[in-house]
């Protein structure tokens, strides 16, 4: 694989790629399966996806292993196409930082996160991939993919299984996230040794406008803590002076909970902030209730790199990490995804320069994806695309065709200089 093993230590800023890879294969009335894969057709154009980062100039591809397809009944394991595709990436000398859970869990485990053996499976899962890839040169993992999300969306919103709800639901999928995480990162810790490059990703989320109001002050204050749960949980930072830790008391959660977290944490060796400009700052007014999510969403707000590096330099402080952007982008017009990329890209030099220890950008996702709105929708995919990519989705006869962008070439000046 291209670039040092201590490629984040090596003092470099390191341009990466995305291809969007949310999972979630359940179904039921009223909910298609969600599947990006196979949505984006990527399942059968991976060879020359892959070869769309390299013209685009990326040295890393954030791209997620579905496990749904991987593991397909309990014990057995369909290696075939996954095979194929690290082939693939060994052949272009491109670096994978493997996602290892964005969402999916298998058909076969019922009540998904929920399940009491969801820690050790995902676990089991995590140590296979990386046993069977190590002699390729992969090393670079995100255990779980913004968790957060995770939690909220399957155990406060009721939106995706196993459909909990309230604070109790969003304690109990915390609880077994961050269970999966730390026992996933250490079964690939035994795997890889000091050769593992562990890059933890969650969401930047920021709340603003009346988030003092009398009828907000709690919530919000909450939520702003919140946003760093799952990894202040398995970096074994949540104890008696947490922000947090009564209320997870007060949802259930005893001592023997917060001690198997701080026996053994597990530690970022890069920490990923996810920031979409337009959508990771939400605004609370006051006299106005939104329990937020998909259903109910609060107005966003666009602050822009001013956003953008507040999370940044948060994150760096609070872990003491190197900071990766993981994610970022724009819906919206070739020049508006132009003129995000240049202020974007320009805001973290200016990090780098400030003295903020800021080691990468991720353009998110290399091709159009389709909104997870099309899982409740009856609608052609096309009618949830979402032109966010640096290769546009064009519909054809013979499928989806990839479209090269203005802003792929405007990535690759960024990433290479050309």
């Amino acid at each position: 694989m291209t670039g040092s093993p201590n490629w984040h230590r090596d003092g470099g800023f390191h341009f990466a790629v995305g291809v969007e890879d949310t999972f979630v294969p359940q179904s039921g009335p009223g909910e298609r399966p969600i599947d990006e894969y196979e949505l984006t057709e990527h399942y059968q154009r991976f060879h020359a996806d892959l070869g769309l980062a390299v013209e685009a100039g990326a040295e890393l591809v954030r791209w997620g292993v579905p496990w749904h397809r991987i593991q397909p009944e309990p014990g057995r394991w369909d290696w075939a196409w996954l095979d194929r595709v690290m082939d693939r990436y060994a052949e272009l000398n491109l670096r994978p930082i493997v996602d290892l859970m964005h969402y999916g869990t298998p058909l076969w485990l019922d009540d998904q996160f929920a399940n009491p053996d969801y820690p050790k499976l995902v676990a089991e899962y995590s140590a296979q991939v990386a046993e069977r890839y190590l002699h390729l040169g992969v090393t670079d993992y995100t255990p779980v993919n913004e968790p957060m999300i995770h939690a909220l969306f399957s155990g406060e919103y009721a939106y995706w299984p196993p459909y909990l709800s309230g604070t109790q639901g969003l304690s109990t999928m915390v609880g077994q996230l961050g269970r999966g995480f730390v026992l996933a990162q250490r079964a690939m810790r035994d795997v890889l040794g000091d050769r593992g490059v562990f890059v933890h990703v969650d969401a930047g989320m920021r709340y603003v406008g009346d988030t003092d109001a009398p009828e907000h002050r709690e919530h919000a204050a909450r939520l702003k803590e919140q946003v760093f749960l799952v990894e202040d949980l398995v970096t074994g930072r949540v104890d008696a002076d947490h922000p947090l830790e009564k209320h997870l008391r007060a949802n259930g959660w005893g001592d023997d909970d917060f001690a198997w977290f701080a026996e053994a944490p597990v530690l970022p060796d890069v920490m990923g902030v996810n920031y979409y400009p337009r959508h990771s700052t939400e605004v609370f007014e006051a006299g106005v209730f939104h329990s937020g999510g998909f259903r109910d969403p609060r107005p966003f707000r666009d602050d822009g790199v001013e956003g953008m590096n507040e999370l940044v330099r948060e994150a760096a402080a609070r872990y003491g990490a190197p900071v990766m952007l993981t994610e970022t982008c724009v819906t919206g017009s070739v020049e508006e995804r132009i003129a995000w990329l240049d202020e974007s890209v320009a805001a973290l030099h200016g990090l780098r320069a400030s003295g903020v220890d800021v080691i990468g950008y991720t353009w998110w996702p290399l091709f159009d994806m389709y909104e997870w709105t099309y899982r409740h929708s009856e609608l052609p995919r096309e009618a949830h695309r979402l032109t966010m990519g640096l290769w546009r989705l064009e519909e054809t006869a013979d499928g989806l065709e990839r479209v090269r962008t203005e802003v792929a070439d405007r990535f690759r000046h960024h990433a290479t200089g050309a």
